[in-house]
């Protein structure tokens, strides 16, 4: 039987009240993706985070089921608010969407300071030549338009992209200086192998050539217009993946996905949407036409990838996690449809296996990993993260999945690195924090998270298997002791009180908090233990480890070494490398042979499949304890 379902959306909104007609039983999160309205999801609908709750404006509140008790607490519970993935529609009801944090406040990496240094010798394949073509002039000359181009320029016609075509023969008769031909010469194959004619435009534009450096990550998109001749950062841009509605983790999304074609259609729709805003901002920040856009370079873990082509995931959610596809594949930005020119060439590099994707092999191309007589990890901390281990003897790697904790979700008073967040914490005699922006505390992020924990393992507030020590907590600092509570039976750490550093509420850090950080830097310190041990190499052979992605360059390295993040190294050896997966892409953008390097590197690294591992339950485990003393 049909119910009224009326969301109330936040301020700004275009339509900010949305009434739906929806069946009986149906969770209100399922109606609101039905109908059109984003209402986040980060942990995919499964009642483990807060970000889909709802408050209730009319019709009768529902009782509270259990996860609504656990992720909102009393007071919300009170208050009239519920999670949209726990609540059905029995009745009519009216609800308000709860606020979203500002997207511009957030603290996304961004693509870094580009490839200069690397010693890299620019030819991204693109070419321009101004040409004059003879034009057709006699009506027994069995010719045409597109021929008379292909002969000028020694090329077949089918060479030719099709939607070149439809301008061709203005083009061709506009301007009596001749036209500039575009071309794309790829780097896998012999010198004019593979050469393909990407644009034809009226007049002298060979000056103006651009390409597309684009990291589609779980978490955010960073997308770097590059001049392609002297290989300068333009602009550039970085938001939350949109996709991130459906679910914060990749098994979300792919859950979200699965046997679905029209679920899946949303998600890449969603990415491409955000890429072609991207497009319009890089442009009109550089005064950049899209049309001079004529290459593009994507890397992204196998889920992202494939949901970006519009390729089913269900099977890389299911063992044996086998890909649809791993090779490094070109096609023509119409075919997304990517708002650059229409024949532009979209290039994404190969994926390794399993969740091991284009951006791990971006990571090893930007720290030479695969170059170096020395040992090295490199790590890419994010929901879907990946360890590399190896030097230019053997390379291997492993897919470390975090998951969304490290990013503020399923944690109780947790959320992204934006404007308000706490991202630093220190603890001596009581807690000292600081937030992003400045500005009066909202909640703690991840690199705030980790400090905590540090801090709490020192003064003893939490032992090495992260228990919150209520009982002993007659052994702290008076400040401390009244932060440690009992609540019901729950075990809670106060981090602020109403009123310190501008909090309007409690912010608590839970024992289930805990918990889900340890299980997420489990995943993280199991996978390097992981790749050591298949190696056979001992952690003092690590000549240097670097910290990659969007979270691992925020992260104290001293917190992160205390609570067992990474192996304790000499803080000397532990180097930040900024966001290796944008800087990859961008040495594929400018170079064709470093785009080939990337598919000897794919080829060379070994995948190590964890769970598949006879030894990995017990490095697991040890991993997510603490680190004693």
């Amino acid at each position: 039987m049909p119910v009224s379902l009326v969301i109330l959306t936040q301020p700004g909104d275009a339509r900010p009240r949305r009434v739906l007609t929806v069946a009986a039983g149906t969770s209100i999160l399922t109606a609101a993706h039905d109908g059109g309205v984003d209402v986040t999801a980060t942990c995919g609908g499964r009642g483990r985070c807060t970000s889909c709750r709802v408050k209730f404006i009319e019709g009768t509140i529902p009782p509270p089921t259990i996860m609504d008790e656990i992720q909102l607490g009393d007071d919300l519970v009170r208050e009239g608010y519920r999670l949209s993935c726990q609540c059905t529609v029995t009745e009519p009801i009216t609800v308000q969407v709860a606020p979203p944090l500002d997207e511009q406040a957030f603290q996304i990496l961004g693509a870094g300071p580009g490839v200069g240094g690397l010693g890299v010798r620019i030819d991204a394949g693109i070419a321009k030549e101004l040409v004059k073509v003879s034009l057709p002039r006699e009506e027994h000359h069995q010719t045409s338009d597109l021929e008379q181009l292909a002969a000028a320029i020694g090329v077949a016609p089918e060479s030719v992209g099709p939607s070149v075509l439809a301008g061709l023969p203005q083009a061709l008769r506009d301007d009596p200086a001749g036209v500039t031909v575009t071309t794309f010469v790829s780097g896998s194959g012999p010198a004019g192998a593979a050469r393909t004619v990407v644009a034809v435009e009226r007049g002298d534009t060979t000056a103006m050539k651009f390409g597309l450096a684009i990291d589609v990550g779980t978490t955010s998109v960073v997308t770097t217009l590059i001049e392609l001749e002297s290989g300068e950062q333009l602009a550039s841009v970085s938001s939350l993946n949109p996709q991130a509605v459906f679910g914060g983790d990749l098994m979300s999304r792919i859950a979200f996905a699965q046997f679905n074609p029209t679920n899946l259609r949303k998600l890449q729709t969603r990415i491409v949407g955000l890429l072609n805003q991207h497009v319009a901002e890089v442009c009109r920040t550089s005064g950049v036409l899209p049309k001079w856009i004529y290459k593009a370079v994507v890397v992204g873990n196998t889920c992202m990838h494939h949901l970006l082509l519009g390729i089913d995931p269900s099977h890389v959610g299911l063992a044996p996690y086998a890909p649809v596809m791993r090779h490094a594949a070109v096609l023509p930005a119409r075919e997304l449809p990517l708002k650059i020119a229409p024949e532009a060439r979209v290039c994404l590099l190969p994926l390794v296996a399993g969740f091991v994707g284009a951006d791990a092999v971006a990571v090893a191309l930007a720290t030479r990993l695969a170059d170096s007589p020395a040992l090295r990890v490199a790590v890419d901390i994010g929901t879907n993260g990946e360890v590399l281990l190896g030097s230019r003897e053997r390379l291997l790697a492993c897919s470390a999945p975090a998951g969304p904790a490290l990013e503020g979700a399923q944690i109780r008073h947790g959320m992204r690195g934006a404007q308000g967040a706490i991202d630093k914490v220190t603890i001596d005699h009581d807690v000292h924090i600081h937030t992003i922006g400045e500005t009066p505390a909202l909640g703690i992020c991840g690199s705030g998270l980790i400090d905590l924990l540090a801090g709490l393992l020192a003064a003893g507030v939490i032992d090495w298997t992260g228990l919150i020590q209520v009982e002993a907590r007659d052994s702290l600092p008076p400040a401390l002791r009244g932060r440690v509570a009992m609540r019901g039976e729950e075990r809670v750490f106060v981090v602020l009180r109403p009123g310190e550093a501008g909090a309007r509420a409690e912010i608590v850090l839970t024992q289930d908090d805990v918990r889900q950080v340890q299980l997420a830097k489990g995943a993280i310190a199991s996978g390097i233990a992981m790749l050591l041990h298949v190696a056979a190499v001992p952690l003092e052979r690590v000549e240097e480890l670097l910290l990659a992605g969007g979270f691992g360059n925020y992260l104290s390295i001293l917190s992160a070494i205390r609570i067992g993040l990474i192996p304790a190294l000499p803080v000397g050896r532990v180097r930040y490398v900024g966001n290796a997966a944008s800087l990859g892409a961008q040495l594929c953008l400018l170079s064709e042979a470093e785009r080939a390097r990337a598919d000897t590197i794919a080829s060379r690294i070994e995948h190590v499949s964890l769970a598949a591992h006879p030894d990995f339950e017990q490095l697991f485990v040890d991993a997510m304890n603490f680190p004693r003393g």
